[in-house]
Order: structure tokens, then C-alpha cells, then sequence
């Protein structure tokens, strides 16, 4: 008889956007005349710009001709597209090579994904709260698990503890949910103790394009060394509302090696490369073409005025939040604001009040962790009525 995977006992039942839409969807039902504003899911609404559309129109016109059309594709990415990461990287002051360049459908499937490099033996060091794909991914592998603090005494931007040893470790910034970002010196701390553990730092850099202070870091490798323990992982999602175009990337430097216990040297790039080739078959041809066209000069112009909408949405709930003298967090170099829960209420039970009073969705924190019990997070990934409307609406709850 085949044996299951019986990690998966440990997981929780419902994934925490499935058990939102669960909820919402019986709302709808019981009301269906009520208009739902929504505020939670991390997902975008503005349409691809122009040259990315005019791009993929004409990838789609290559795949109509014999002399261009194109079949299975590199499963690293094409050329074009990473020489195009390549050198988005240098202009933000960090050299790569472009064979440490890996394009895929997106970062929640490489954060996943990545663990097929590391032994089940490792410790995994999480913030709490976090993003859930990195602890249940790491829960349907039977790792063991340790969890960091993220609490509002920190500003939610956990530091290394000397007294703890990890050898994988998951840092997001700016961060999903809390939307803090850390600075240089905070990431120099963070690099410093990964060499000193013989750690492996797996960096979400998936909001780096929200970050408007220039002092701040938006990738891992803006620090020394860091190419000598850090793993990055970018999307297009967020950056250029490729949320259902699907097209990511992954930094694995060359210089991350060990020594095998049969004493050869394995490197992970070369270990992500075999496992791309064999699991992978790549990002179709029209998409990475699409892709290409965000990093170029006119691409970059557009992408940067979509995210300023949403920087718009963003200022709207934190300037709301400022009104009524809620405690909150991000807003300004993140889409996301993380606030504390009025009248003292527990995640969930405020997730209720909003959606059955005044119709609004957002996503209580309990579902990033524990340490998120008391705290909610609303996205800017709306448009700019819906989300005054939203604020509005919010503020009735307090009269």
C-alpha cells in the first residue's frame, strides 16, 4: 500500500485566502444586494500597461509564422529577458550574472519550490507572523520549525538571536503582511549571522518596487556578502500587475556552495538549475516577452505609475487610520497596512464585524501567525473609489 505524506496532518485545514473566500461567498449568498468592497487579498486591478500589451500582441503574432515561432524554451528563461533582470539589477547598484538569474511563473512557487534543495534536516527559522506559504511548505516537508517574534515592540522586524541556530531562513521585505522594511544595517545584522551559522537566507523581495526611500534596500544583495548566503525572489505581480500574466524570478548566486558528506562541492545554483530542467518546462515564450518589456525605459515609466495609484490607495487607509488614532504599520514603502484591531477584538471576529456591518474585506491577521491575532490587514490593490468608499465605510463603525 503507497504511504501518504503524513506532514500534511499538521497542516491547517483551510489555506487562509481559501477560508476567506469561504466566508465571503456565504455572505453573498445570504446578501446578495449588498456591495462587497474588497480589501483583502493581496491581488491588483489595474490592467498591464501599454508596452507590455503591445509586447505580447507581437509575441503572439511571432507564434502565428513558421520562421519565429517558438517551442519549448530554455527552462531558465530566455536571454533576453534575463539580461534584461540583469541589468534592472545594476541600475539599483548590484552586479549578477545572468546565468544566477532563473525566470519562472512567479515567487510563491520558488519560495515553495526551493525547499527541494535543502535536506529535511535543517532548521527553519520563520517570523511570526509571515506569509503562510513559507511555514506550510516547510510543514508538508516535516522540518522543524522555529519562530521569531514579529511583534509592534520591533516595528515586526524580528533580528537574528546569537543564542539560536537556523540553517534556513525566511526573511520578506518589505514584509507580506506587516508591510515594515528593513534597513541596511538591520540586513547587514541578518547577513553577518547567516555566515556565522553556515545559514541560507531565502529572501521575498516581491514588493522591492514600493520602496520609495532610497536609504532603504530593495534587494539583499545591496549588502556585502550577501551573495555568499542569500537567495532572492522577485515577481512581476506587484511590480507590473502581472498577478494573472504569471512571471517571477529567482536570484541564485554562484558563490552559495558546500561541501557534500562524501566531500565533493555541490553548489545550489547548479542544483536549482537540475531542478528547474527537471520539474520545470519554463514561462511560456509571450509572457517572458511581455516581461521583457517592463524593464525597458518606457515599461519601467508605466510600471511606476501604476504603483503610484496604489501608493495613492495606500495613503487614503494610512491617512484614515491617522484620523481615528489606530496603530498601524506600512502604507508608505509597502501596498499593504497593517493596523491593531479596534475595541480590543481578536483578527477573525473584527474579518466578521467588517464584512457583515459595513461590507468591507480585508484579512485578519491570525491567519500570518499568532502574533497577528490582534492585528488586520488591509491591501492598496484596489481602485481609488472602491478604496475611499472602503474608508468611508470604515469610519461608520466608529460613530
Amino acid at each position: 500500500m503507497a504511504k501518504f505524506n503524513e506532514n500534511y496532518l499538521n497542516l491547517k485545514e483551510s489555506y487562509l485566502f481559501s477560508e476567506i473566500a469561504k466566508r465571503v461567498s456565504a455572505f453573498e449568498k445570504a446578501e446578495p444586494d449588498k456591495r462587497i468592497i474588497r480589501l483583502g487579498i493581496g491581488d491588483v486591478t489595474l490592467p498591464l500597461s501599454g508596452r507590455v500589451i503591445e509586447s505580447l500582441h507581437s509575441a503572439v503574432d511571432e507564434m502565428s509564422k513558421a520562421d519565429t515561432f517558438k517551442g519549448y524554451g530554455p527552462e531558465q528563461g530566455y536571454d533576453f529577458l534575463r539580461n534584461a533582470i540583469k541589468d534592472y539589477y545594476k541600475r539599483n547598484g548590484v552586479e549578477l550574472d545572468a546565468d544566477e538569474i532563473f525566470v519562472s511563473d512567479g515567487a510563491k512557487s520558488d519560495t515553495g519550490n526551493i525547499t527541494d534543495l535543502f535536506s529535511v534536516d535543517n532548521t527553519v527559522l520563520i517570523p511570526d507572523p509571515v506569509y503562510p506559504v513559507y511555514v506550510d511548505t516547510n510543514t508538508m516537508n516535516g522540518r522543524k520549525i522555529i519562530y521569531m517574534d514579529a511583534t509592534a515592540d520591533n516595528g515586526f522586524l524580528p533580528m537574528p538571536d546569537p543564542n539560536i541556530h537556523a540553517d534556513m531562513i525566511y526573511l520578506c521585505s518589505p514584509n507580506n503582511p506587516t508591510g515594515a522594511v528593513y534597513n541596511k544595517e538591520q540586513l547587514e545584522q541578518w547577513v553577518e549571522y547567516a555566515l556565522a551559522n553556515d545559514a541560507v537566507i531565502l529572501f521575498d523581495s516581491a514588493y522591492e518596487s514600493f520602496i520609495q526611500d532610497k536609504s532603504l534596500p530593495r534587494s539583499i544583495y545591496a549588502i556585502k556578502d550577501a551573495k555568499k548566503c542569500a537567495i532572492e525572489f522577485c515577481s512581476l505581480s506587484k511590480t507590473a500587475g502581472f498577478t494573472g500574466t504569471r512571471c517571477g524570478y529567482t536570484i541564485v548566486p554562484k558563490a552559495i556552495t558546500q561541501k557534500a558528506s562524501n566531500g565533493s562541492e555541490m553548489s545550489l545554483n547548479k542544483m536549482w538549475n537540475r531542478r528547474q530542467t527537471t520539474k520545470f518546462n519554463g514561462v511560456p515564450y509571450i509572457v517572458q516577452r511581455g516581461a521583457a518589456a517592463v524593464f525597458t525605459e518606457e515599461g519601467m515609466k508605466e510600471a511606476q505609475a501604476m504603483i503610484s495609484i496604489y501608493r495613492e490607495n495606500a495613503k487614503i487607509i494610512s491617512d484614515t487610520m491617522d484620523r481615528l488614532g489606530i496603530r498601524y504599520f506600512g502604507g508608505v514603502n509597502s501596498p499593504y497596512i497593517w493596523f491593531e484591531c479596534p475595541f480590543g477584538m481578536e483578527s477573525w471576529d473584527f474579518f466578521d464585524k467588517m464584512l457583515n456591518e459595513i461590507q468591507v474585506v480585508g484579512t485578519p491577521g491570525a491567519g500570518f501567525g499568532a502574533n497577528g491575532n490582534n492585528f488586520f490587514r488591509l491591501t492598496s490593490f484596489n481602485n481609488k473609489e472602491n478604496t475611499a468608499e472602503a474608508m468611508e465605510r470604515f469610519e461608520t463603525l466608529f460613530k
